[in-house]
């Protein structure tokens, strides 16, 4: 069955009119003259080609001698190139096959390289003399070096003492109370302890993963020279001997310029990596479950950590 010509005419107009062709013609226009001025580029991107250049090969030879200090030989240069081409063959496979959809590992990866990059390519500046210190000053506490103490303890056992421990630690306290630290009468007035009874330079950090953090605090705020308590810690009650204290102190800025200045170079470039986030976030639009849908989720989350327990 023949179209009327008429019919005809009137396609060729609409399609002439149509602005989806106008499109397509537009973007073949554009890859055409792209290739004509870049014969090569079609070449690289094409699947079929593995293509590698001088810089390459000159790039694996410096990872080489950096690594065996030794130029390659001709023949560990050939075992290098097909190294990479078979990385490159299977790289190009596994995105054929879609392995890299939906994989929690290459996911992160690929956003870690994106965080690199994003390091990279923000160019951070030093900061000047004045500009350093004014940053120091405002940031002081972030430099603070911890106190320190030495000390002996003697612990008071709640399994062997009861509601008395407490009790039997002051009374110990009351015999000890100018008793030198390694007395006789110190060394068995308290019960067994399980850890050490004597802490050379310990900060509030160490002093407190053993004996807790209010123990930490307490023992930071006793006197020296002197057997002083009873403090409870998390494992019974203590008498304490702090025999050397260094208080908790800030440096001055001239004692640690490079440390100051690593420190801001570190804070410039989170603030970079922020903002060039806060850019690349800004062009998605996320969608979410509904609130019930969320709310689902957290409880059947709630039951199965319920179940594993």
């Amino acid at each position: 069955m023949s179209v009327p010509v008429g019919a005809q005419r009137s396609l060729v107009r609409r399609l002439v009119r149509e602005p989806l062709l106008h499109f397509l013609l537009a973007g073949f226009t554009l890859f055409v003259a792209y290739s004509a001025l870049n014969p090569q580029a079609g070449d690289r991107f094409r699947s079929d080609r593995i293509q590698l250049t001088e810089v390459d090969l000159r790039q694996m030879a410096l990872v080489w001698a950096a690594k065996w200090r030794r130029p390659p030989t001709t023949e560990e240069i050939r075992s290098l190139i097909e190294d990479r081409v078979r990385e490159e063959v299977l790289y190009r496979e596994s995105l054929a096959l879609g392995l890299d959809q939906g994989d929690t590992i290459v996911r992160r990866r690929l956003a870690q390289k994106m965080e690199f990059l994003a390091e990279d390519a923000s160019a951070i500046r030093d900061a000047d003399a004045a500009e350093l210190k004014a940053w120091f000053e405002a940031n002081r506490e972030r430099f603070a070096a911890p106190g320190r103490v030495t000390f002996r303890h003697l612990y008071f056992s709640p399994d062997r003492h009861g509601d008395r421990t407490r009790e039997a630690a002051a009374l110990a306290l009351q015999k000890l109370a100018r008793e030198p630290a390694g007395s006789a009468s110190a060394a068995n007035a308290g019960d067994r302890f399980m850890y050490s009874d004597y802490y050379v330079e310990q900060v509030p950090d160490q002093v407190g993963s053993v004996f807790g953090e209010r123990f930490a605090q307490a023992l930071f705020r006793v006197e020296p020279g002197a057997w002083r308590g009873p403090i409870e810690s998390g494992l019974g009650w203590h008498l304490v001997f702090i025999e050397s204290a260094t208080p908790r102190r800030v440096p001055a800025f001239e004692e640690i310029v490079p440390e100051v200045r690593a420190a801001w170079i570190e804070e410039q470039r989170a603030a970079a990596k922020r903002s060039m986030y806060a850019l690349m976030r800004a062009r998605y639009e996320v969608v979410l479950p509904t609130t019930s849908a969320l709310g689902a989720l957290t409880s059947e989350s709630k039951l199965t950590a319920a179940g594993g327990r």
